[in-house]
């Protein structure tokens, strides 16, 4: 008995000297992209902690509060905000999974919403105050059905100002909330891929819309109530799918967020992607002349997922919708991507489409940083 108490005393003191678990190491060792159902109420970073919080604790691991803490061996970001007030599927990247998370970031996405006629909000949607109200009797299914195919394809858009876009290192919504004045951000092109109107029942109406990166339902919504002469806002939305990954078939609930389950849903979830190509190398003088042309301006910002390009070409400049949404500017129509350890090349092979370009070793690359939104 006393051997056994003494080998226990001995297992526990290594474990708390640093000695990893079984479900610690195995935990450390998931990789890939798994989706989870977001409830209302949470936002994607409060439920990306909740996740991670969860699973540190099964593993015994403990999960560090606050921005300012320590970096963790656990890496896990998501792919992709959702509303606070809004449902469903949140594809989420864990360990080298992370850097597959561009895909959805940038890929298609499917939701429900239903809007309601007759009423704006500063918001867009049902959490904000009513700052306008107007008449919508006049408004049928038809004239509802005509309007919608004016918002399918590549459209311009201006983003919410309660939004996650960002000025002088304060959300939009953060400033809006202070009462500080803030103009809104100039209409960007977005795509609609589908829209179609499921229910009309005013002043209630429902819409499936399948739409790119960089989409807000809220501007859609409102967007269509101008047009019909009304107004409108958002009064629910659930995100049915985010990539390959759907509600019904692959978002995991809370109860099961385990190492088990998650391991589980990455063995399925990595095989409804598709191979990710071989990345292209560019030429030795082509990067040196690059090295030259970038001179770092400002400390780079530690990004946690990857960014989606929302503009390049020339001049060159692009926007990256990262954590932080920072600008940055570089020669050659080139987007240079801090991820850590590595800097990810964004070159464009012509005025419209970028191609992801090759990793190289921090020093070999600087970055310019222009503006912090």
């Amino acid at each position: 008995m006393a051997a056994a108490a003494a080998a226990a005393a001995a297992a526990a003191g290594a474990q708390m000297a640093g000695a990893p678990t079984a479900a610690a190491s195995k935990l450390l060792s998931l990789s890939g992209v798994f989706a989870v159902y977001k409830p209302k109420g949470l936002t994607s970073a409060e439920l990306l902690n909740q996740l991670k919080e969860k699973l540190l604790a099964e593993a015994g691991m403990s999960f560090q509060h606050g921005k300012k803490r320590k970096k963790q061996a656990l890496k896990i970001g998501h792919g992709g905000t959702l509303d606070s007030a809004a449902t469903g599927v949140l594809v989420i990247g864990i360990g080298k999974g992370t850097k597959m998370l561009r895909e959805m970031l940038s890929g298609s996405k499917k939701y429900v919403t239903t809007g309601q006629l007759g009423k704006a909000t500063d918001t867009l949607d049902a959490t904000g105050k009513i700052t306008e109200e107007k008449p919508y009797d006049q408004i049928t299914q038809r004239d509802m059905e005509c309007i919608l195919e004016k918002f399918t394809g590549d459209i311009m858009q201006v983003p919410p100002l309660y939004s996650a876009l960002k000025k002088d290192g304060q959300r939009l919504s953060t400033l809006m909330k202070k009462g500080k004045t803030v103009e809104a951000k100039p209409a960007r092109q977005v795509t609609v891929y589908s829209l179609s109107l499921q229910k009309f029942q005013p002043p209630l109406f429902t819409l499936d819309v399948e739409c790119g990166g960089g989409f807000y339902i809220r501007s859609l919504v409102s967007d269509i109530g101008k047009e019909l002469s009304s107004c409108a806002s958002v009064q629910e939305l659930t995100r049915t799918k985010q990539g390959p990954f759907t509600l019904e078939e692959h978002a995991l609930r809370e109860d099961k967020w385990t190492i088990d389950a998650i391991a589980q849903s990455l063995e399925y979830g990595t095989s409804l992607l598709p191979q990710e190509p071989a990345l292209e190398k560019f030429k030795e003088e082509d990067s040196k002349e690059c090295a030259v042309s970038c001179e770092k301006k400002a400390d780079s910002p530690r990004l946690d997922h990857w960014p989606t390009v929302l503009h390049w070409g020339s001049p060159s400049l692009a926007t990256a919708n990262t954590k932080d949404n920072w600008v940055w500017e570089c020669d050659h129509n080139v987007l240079f991507l801090e991820d850590e350890s590595l800097l990810f090349l964004m070159a464009c092979q012509d005025d419209s489409t970028p191609r992801l370009g090759t990793s190289l070793p921090t020093g070999n690359y600087s970055l310019n940083l222009v503006e912090n939104l």
